[in-house]
């Protein structure tokens, strides 16, 4: 007798082949998952969230893909006739309550920046607070800009605060999309409003080993540029960009169906994380920072 998870693994399986980066990893995952299932690994799991865990230790036991996994949610995911699980509204309330990402803002003794951002949420939604962000922080000396906490979001979120950073258009990065066999470039954008932080003044940026995703595609971007600092520990290592699709009333899949290639490295830093300048435990980056900051100002 078949497990009973069948019909979640299938679809799963089925996602995979649609959209994942790599198809022919995508087939390997859905083999291991589908032994799995033979083996009645799943079949004794009645727990959604448990179940979620499980499957998404196998998707990730291939390539160690951290951005592929099957995710539980609490409220349950609503059909439509979109495959993507993906509601606008109640992203837009979280993002509100998130303050747009902006964890921290503040101007430090020695006139330092400090921009703590715990996520780049999407620019059609963030673009406001972070141009109003970037605008205060404008005429400090030096920038430090806290990622450590910062589990990743929008590349045109990353691109709108690159853009304060750099006084000429610059190549920042390319993604590409499978789905749509498609490569989109994005660089700096050709005029902010505003005032501008520069490309002149020292910027430094904080990292730690949960810093991921978007938050490495900044790091990453601007080192290298050769436009920042960067003090802490290795990131996650996740540069596979996607979508979420539902799997279940509580269960919906994550499915990373592009990459990003930077157009200097020509590569990323899926894996093996983006490696600080200064590699220091992330509780003792900003002390690291701010000193450097005070000494240049």
């Amino acid at each position: 007798m078949r497990p009973v998870r069948e019909p979640e693994i299938e679809l799963l399986c089925s996602q995979l082949a649609s959209y994942y980066v790599f198809p022919d990893t995508a087939n390997e995952i859905a083999k291991v998952l589908r032994a799995r299932l033979d083996e009645g690994a799943y079949s004794t799991v009645d727990d959604d969230e448990a179940f979620a865990a499980a499957v998404t230790a196998d998707l990730q036991s291939v390539n160690g893909d951290k951005h592929l996994r099957l995710l539980y949610s609490a409220a349950e995911v609503p059909e439509s006739d979109q495959e993507s699980a993906w509601d606008p509204v109640a992203y837009r309330k979280e993002a509100e309550q998130d303050a747009f990402g902006i964890r921290k803002l503040e101007r430090l003794e020695g006139n330092v920046g400090l921009l703590e951002l715990s996520l780049l949420h999407d620019a059609d939604i963030a673009t406001p607070a972070i141009i109003a962000a970037m605008n205060l922080i404008a005429h400090t000396d030096a920038l430090i800009i806290d990622l450590r906490k910062n589990g990743g979001g929008d590349p045109h979120t990353v691109a709108l605060v690159c853009s304060y950073l750099f006084d000429e258009p610059v190549h920042l990065n390319d993604i590409y999309n499978r789905p749509d066999d498609t490569t989109q470039q994005f660089w700096t954008l050709p005029h902010v409003p505003g005032p501008k932080f520069g490309g002149k003044k020292p910027v430094y940026v904080l990292t730690s080993s949960r810093t991921f995703s978007g938050a490495e595609e900044l790091s990453y971007n601007l080192q290298q540029n050769e436009r920042a600092t960067l003090i802490g520990e290795t990131t996650k290592g996740g540069a596979h960009p996607g979508d979420r699709y539902r799997v279940g009333p509580h269960l919906k899949s994550s499915i990373p169906n592009g990459r990003a290639i930077n157009p200097i490295s020509g590569t990323n830093w899926e894996g093996v994380g983006v490696v600080p300048h200064i590699q220091v435990p992330a509780d003792e980056a900003f002390a690291v920072a701010y000193e450097k900051a005070t000494a240049m100002s």
